[in-house]
């Protein structure tokens, strides 16, 4: 098999924003995390698949933490990009920001990281182009997301061996 010709973040990475409306909150107008979890997976889906140029599918999400509220009215904004690419899958990361239009103060209010993999037309597992690190902040994120991938493979095997 031909090896796959590589790819840099900048060349799928995404940054998108939606307006948060009454439909993602409670009756109090804070923005249900799993609205920003389902956006989040989202435009993650989107890098990942721009990167491997194949379906793919959410493998895992590591822990998800929200570092202040999301309001209705904010505009949401979220920045993804590959992090770590394997023989099969890839790392996405992704931060969250919420602007108040109003005073127009913009807040990180949380960030994640998605672990997806690519299919082939069957629904099997193929493998994805590599990843071509070119700056200091791209390579300092693959070596975090390696350590990730690490301690997510050692969680895997505890929870295997239950």
């Amino acid at each position: 098999m031909a090896k796959l010709k590589g790819k840099k973040p900048s060349e799928s990475e995404l940054t998108t924003a939606r307006l948060m409306m009454p439909t993602d909150a409670n009756v109090l107008g804070n923005v249900f995390g799993g609205s920003i979890m389902k956006y989040m997976d989202e435009v993650a889906a989107i890098v990942a698949w721009r990167h491997a140029g194949k379906n793919v599918v959410t493998a895992s999400i590591d822990r998800m933490n929200f570092y202040a509220p999301v309001y209705v009215g904010d505009l949401l904004t979220m920045k993804a990009a590959v992090n770590f690419v394997g023989h099969t899958s890839m790392e996405i990361g992704v931060r969250i920001e919420a602007l108040d239009p109003r005073n127009r103060e913009g807040t990180h209010t949380g960030s994640c990281y998605l672990t997806y993999v690519a299919l082939d037309e069957k629904g099997r597992p193929t493998p994805i182009p590599p990843l071509i690190l070119t700056t200091p902040a791209e390579k300092r994120r693959f070596k975090e997301a390696m350590a990730r991938r690490k301690l997510r493979e050692a969680e895997d095997a505890v929870l295997k061996a239950d």
